[in-house]
């Protein structure tokens, strides 16, 4: 997703390319031991092997994407990476399998194409973890110092206080400034004589972040422009966390700060190509849902009686009510008394049929129509009821903003924050939400919808 000034993207592009030539050069290697005492048969194997070798390698590349294993934000440990992975793999060879049934002149052959994953798989693995061992050196990570000790600096060490959440930069200290109450170690505080700027050249930094209470920060304005000057580039802690945590922080943000930054397109095209992207897609995902939606309904009517479908009032676009359709998944009298209450860990209400299409997202399917109607898009914020959102307008600020987009049948809060069920989870989904609204493209939608493939098939955040 896309935001001004950040290193991690750039990083992600470098390394699809690494590994698509990689899997390429899998394929060649594969073909090439396979048909080692057999040029004639590897002479009638390399026609055509450019492009069936890129076909090979960019659908597995896709298939990582989707499991999330080229995402910017994403933490993860050694296991989770290799579980990711090995998914990402079985996916993509199914896939190709497919592609192969309906396109024969793709097929690199059943010896080629096993070797080519194993090969794959474990160069991939390789890739990565030299990668990370390299960008995990302090040396290639840029340095920040951080001006001011109080309460807003101190969101850093809260906030961002893990490896992963610092895997592009290193704070280099933490410059206190008078009349400020300290609330970071004194370890980790530097001083020195003259402004910020010389603190900042004498400890070789790249970037000062700004960490102040407004009222203060005219006061080291001369010193931050001759930082500029120096070429160290000035940030704010709003930006800053925007750009490496991929959320807005809404306890230290100003008004003026969303006013005046960029992003938040709702031009004309933006909203044409949105449109034709949820159409196309919603479209597609459901003449192939068809099958599983058609199960869906026979297994709910087995279990018990009562509607297959049910309509729920939601909150969508500029406030407007919507009806938004779901396959059931609670017992009929699951809110007999009108009250609407937040889902829960292991609900009683929920059936048997009910958890399981709830755990595999299957419930949500019928939502393609909302989308269909103009009600919804693909991607967004997920829609909430009127009783909650009247609720969480008073008590969370800027939580109305959401609704300056289509709601979505998946969002990139869905991707960052697990199933929301209380006013505190809403206030920290609302964080995404917004780095969503403010910061959405064409192909940021594109990102979240293959990454939700993770979502569905490992279970993650349903209730």
């Amino acid at each position: 997703m896309a935001t001004p000034g950040k290193s991690g993207p750039s990083k992600v592009f470098f390394l699809w390319f690494f590994e698509l030539a990689l899997l390429v050069g899998c394929v060649r290697l594969s073909g090439s031991v396979r048909f080692m005492h057999d040029p004639a048969g590897y002479l009638e194997f390399s026609n055509g092997l450019p492009w069936r070798a890129a076909l090979f390698a960019l659908v597995l590349c896709v298939s990582m994407t989707a499991f999330g294993l080229h995402h910017v934000y994403l933490r993860k440990n050694r296991f989770g990476f290799i579980l990711r992975e090995l998914y990402a793999f079985l996916f993509g060879g199914v896939a190709l399998l497919v592609i192969y049934y309906l396109f024969p002149d793709a097929y690199i052959g059943r010896g080629v194409l096993i070797a080519s994953l194993l090969l794959g798989f474990i160069g991939v693995l390789t890739l990565r973890m030299v990668w990370s061992t390299v960008y995990a050196s302090p040396t290639l990570k840029h340095r920040v110092l951080v001006l001011g000790a109080g309460e807003t600096a101190s969101f850093l060490e809260r906030r961002m206080r893990r490896a992963n959440d610092r895997r592009n930069f290193r704070v280099i200290g933490y410059v206190p400034i008078a009349d400020e109450e300290i609330k970071i170690d004194s370890s980790l505080l530097v001083r020195g004589e003259g402004g910020v700027d010389q603190v900042a050249s004498l400890l070789d930094a790249d970037e000062i972040l700004v960490a102040l209470e407004d009222a203060h920060h005219g006061i080291h304005m001369e010193s931050l422009l001759a930082a500029i000057e120096r070429g160290v580039r000035v940030c704010d802690l709003p930006t800053f966390v925007e750009r490496e945590a991929g959320m807005i922080t809404l306890s230290r943000l100003d008004p003026s700060w969303l006013v005046f930054s960029h992003g938040f397109d709702h031009s004309l095209p933006r909203r044409l190509n949105k449109r034709a992207f949820d159409v196309i897609f919603a479209s597609l995902m459901l003449v192939l849902a068809m099958p599983l939606m058609l199960l869906t309904a026979l297994a709910i009517r087995l279990e018990s009686k009562g509607p297959i479908l049910y309509q729920q009032m939601r909150v969508g676009f500029h406030g407007a009510n919507f009806s938004v359709i779901k396959f059931r998944s609670m017992r009929v009298d699951a809110e007999k008394d009108g009250v609407a209450q937040w889902a829960k860990r292991d609900d009683d209400r929920v059936t048997r049929v009910g958890r399981f299409i709830r755990k595999t997202r299957l419930d949500e399917l019928p939502q393609l129509v909302n989308v269909l109607r103009g009600e919804m898009s693909l991607v967004g914020p997920r829609p909430e009821r009127p009783q909650f959102v009247d609720s969480l307008n008073e008590q969370v600020r800027y939580y109305s903003m959401r609704h300056s987009v289509l709601p979505g049948l998946t969002g990139w809060a869905q991707l960052r924050y697990p199933y929301g069920a209380s006013v505190r989870d809403a206030e920290e989904k609302l964080r995404f939400d917004l780095f969503y609204v403010k910061n959405h493209t064409f192909f940021s939608d594109l990102s979240i919808l293959v990454q939700t493939v993770e979502v569905v098939l490992m279970g993650k955040g349903a209730r």
